[in-house]
């Protein structure tokens, strides 16, 4: 599929093949921030693991999400669960 132009020079992809995440991903990933926010204080850390169970039960959702966070953004391997959410809900 070939990235289209949304305007101002910004490119979208297919969702499943890198730059944007699929919504129910974004969903899914402002809930765990939501989460461990809420249960450990706006300084808590995590990795994009944390939006996964334990065992690689969907390795193409996990891989959009290792893209979006290490290819994309160049994110370290934890980040502040507020910036990720921020970033999430900002359509980065």
């Amino acid at each position: 599929m070939r990235p289209s132009t949304l305007g101002a020079g910004v490119v979208a992809t297919h969702p499943h093949m890198g730059g944007i995440m699929r919504q129910s991903l974004r969903t899914k990933a402002i809930a765990v921030c939501d989460a461990k926010i809420a249960q450990k204080g706006e300084g808590v850390g995590l990795s994009f693991y944390a939006f996964f169970a334990n065992r690689n039960d969907d390795p193409k959702l996990l891989m959009e999400a290792a893209e979006w966070w290490i290819k994309t953004h160049a994110l370290d391997h934890f980040e502040k669960a507020v910036k990720i959410r921020e970033m999430i809900r900002s359509g980065i």
